[in-house]
């Protein structure tokens, strides 16, 4: 990690983050609309730029109509409702290469001032290549939806999801530590209970979101429409009927995903009665006041796109919740850590 302490490189930071945060919503806006396979090719330079003219759309538009999405689900499409959904990709493409730009040019502008010490550029390096694998995961994951059936690989799109994930946790975790100042590597400070509760936080959160890709890759949401009751049981029969089933069936994936989270309710709260016990400082105890309502919110936010049949606004809104609540997450494990270490 680095030492060098910089509030102008913290700022960039926040608002890269935030970026790549509005990225992923973004993303699952496009794919709730179905209009993330609206472009079937990938080209970083060109594709830039959308269709000019109407010959230079329907080319575009013959290439859809190849696809098995076209083919299987939206058959008879219009060139028009077309034009929709090629928008909604083509944005989100161009929000990636904005955000990859809004990464590329700070950096290089605070190594060249050595506002970032040559020494330090390590981490900064690595949130490059992270940038750079996510866009490449991403065109994977679209490519997994133009062979054979019309949507794309639950796996691929957890990857890609991840990757994005992990970019903007070690984006916030390196804005923290510009903040509240970097842990010094030859101190081995011992995991108090609530950095160690903390982290098992994380790990659930992580898995949960995990789930939730899964869940989406797969249109798992559209399952059952009923809690806690799915498919009229609490618990329907042969969900783990063989270990195959924790990847691939939808059902058994959508069961995972409502209830797993459920450990968080009880994770937080015992942090915060620690810590309370422990008299750590006021503005801890009442981050994790709020860090508890925040996860009853996403418990709720879950709930109510069960019970709206995946609805998009709501899905949405639990999506931004869970990334927010990542960064909430990894907050409190940076401050827990920066307390062991005194």
């Amino acid at each position: 990690m680095p030492k060098t302490q910089n509030k102008a490189v913290m700022q960039w930071l926040y608002i890269f983050a935030f970026v790549v945060a509005f990225l992923v919503v973004f993303g699952g806006f496009v794919r709730l609309t179905r209009s993330g396979l609206s472009i079937v090719e990938w080209n970083p330079i060109s594709g830039a730029m959308p269709p000019v003219g109407e010959q230079a759309w329907e080319e575009e538009f013959i290439k859809y109509q190849e696809t098995p999405e076209y083919q299987l689900i939206n058959s008879g499409m219009t060139l028009g409702e077309y034009k929709f959904i090629f928008y909604m990709e083509w944005i989100h493409r161009n929000v990636a290469r904005l955000a990859g730009l809004f990464y590329a040019f700070p950096v290089f502008y605070f190594l060249f001032k050595k506002t970032i010490p040559f020494k330090e550029f390590g981490i900064y390096f690595v949130m490059g290549i992270l940038f750079i694998s996510q866009a490449f995961a991403g065109w994977i994951m679209v490519a997994s939806g133009l062979v054979d059936r019309p949507a794309v690989s639950h796996f691929n799109l957890t990857i890609h999801l991840l990757l994005a994930l992990t970019l903007f946790g070690l984006a916030v975790w390196t804005a923290f530590g510009h903040k509240y100042g970097f842990p010094d590597p030859a101190k081995k400070a011992a995991w108090s209970l609530p950095s160690k509760l903390s982290a098992a936080s994380l790990v659930v959160l992580i898995i949960q979101i995990s789930y939730g890709g899964f869940t989406a890759g797969l249109k798992a949401g559209h399952v059952s429409d009923t809690w806690p009751l799915m498919l009229g049981k609490l618990i329907p029969p042969n969900l783990f009927a063989s270990w195959i089933n924790l990847f691939e069936s939808p059902q058994t994936i959508v069961f995972i995903h409502r209830w797993f989270a459920w450990l968080g309710i009880l994770l937080v709260p015992a942090v915060y009665f620690i810590v309370k016990k422990q008299n750590y400082p006021a503005d801890i105890q009442n981050g994790l006041k709020w860090l508890i309502g925040v996860v009853a919110l996403q418990i709720t936010l879950g709930v109510l796109t069960i019970l709206s049949y995946v609805n998009i606004v709501i899905a949405l809104i639990h999506q931004a919740n869970a990334i927010f609540l990542l960064g909430l997450a990894l907050y409190f494990i940076h401050r827990f850590r920066a307390l062991d270490a005194k």
